[in-house]
């Protein structure tokens, strides 16, 4: 027991004299005393342990930095999308109503006596028997009661029944109360078209009182006969079906409207034409202006 003591304090003397020459040396060759050496020894694991925690702590800053520079980014990017699609939306508003107007052109090139005023439609309301568009302009633009308005392709949207200074109910041919004399282009059958006729299918017209012998054909245009509510010519709709009414005694005709009602965004409203019959103008005297409605129902 006492040899090994003596082993080992040997031990331990040989290597702290090893120690203190090697520390000895390293001072002499940088300079610096023993002391010196050893704290620097010792502080040397905190130094590499606070060197790495800076290096952790810079690579996280710049991770955080670059995510805010990149979300930073990701929203401008996304503001830049919705201008894009803004512009584009108007875009094509405003090449819609560029062909509308083209349309227009030619219709007016036509119809020569027509007055027209343009107004856009701001709802709709639509249930199992009744069809009205709202528009934004009125007695104001010299709209009144009982004024036919149409697409710029000539397809009749239907009737002014409400007006206010600056808004106006147009009822559409879909309304069944709304009856219109028509005539089968090809033909010249007439009869009265009428909405809300067809069950499940309110969006067709029926084209009643046709002659029993009459021959009708899908795909035949039907067009309005003139009056003094409605011109002459105007496009109602094509024939896509036909048969006998519950009498057995006429027949009747189902019609598409000409016009889509789901899908109109400007619409022209006739203020003023000229007669067939009298070869005089026709205009519905102006009705004192009502109260702008509060509310209107979505499309049903």
């Amino acid at each position: 027991m006492r040899h090994l003591f003596s082993t080992r304090l040997r031990v331990i003397l040989i290597v702290a004299l090893v120690l203190s020459i090697a520390l000895t040396i390293v001072s002499g060759a940088v300079n610096q005393s023993i002391p010196s050496l050893l704290v620097q020894g010792l502080l040397a694991p905190l130094k590499a342990g606070a060197n790495a925690l800076t290096a952790q702590a810079e690579q996280f800053y710049g991770y955080m930095f670059n995510y805010e520079s990149l979300a930073a980014e990701n929203e401008a990017l996304k503001a830049q999308i919705s201008d894009m699609e803004d512009e584009a939306r108007q875009a094509d508003s405003y090449q819609r109503e560029n062909q509308r107007l083209r349309k227009l052109l030619d219709l007016t090139s036509v119809r020569e006596d027509f007055v027209l005023v343009d107004a856009y439609v701001i709802a709709w309301s639509s249930t199992d028997w009744s069809s009205t568009v709202t528009i934004n302009k009125g007695t104001d633009a010299g709209i009144g009661l009982d004024m036919c308005a149409i697409t710029a392709n000539g397809e009749v949207v239907g009737l002014v029944t409400e007006v206010g200074s600056n808004f106006a109910v147009v009822k559409t041919v879909l309304d069944s109360s709304l009856e219109i004399s028509a005539t089968i282009a090809s033909s010249g059958y007439r009869g009265m078209v009428q909405g809300g006729y067809t069950d499940g299918r309110k969006d067709l017209l029926r084209m009643d009182y046709l002659p029993s012998g009459a021959i009708i054909r899908n795909n035949d245009q039907v067009v309005t006969s003139g009056s003094t509510v409605y011109p002459r010519n105007l496009i109602m709709g094509s024939i896509i079906d036909a048969g006998f009414d519950e009498t057995g005694v006429a027949k009747y005709a189902i019609l598409e409207p000409a016009a889509d009602m789901g899908r109109l965004e400007q619409l022209f409203i006739i203020t003023d034409y000229t007669t067939e019959v009298t070869g005089g103008s026709s205009k519905p005297a102006e009705p004192a202006a009502t109260e702008a409605p509060e509310s209107t129902e979505g499309v049903g």
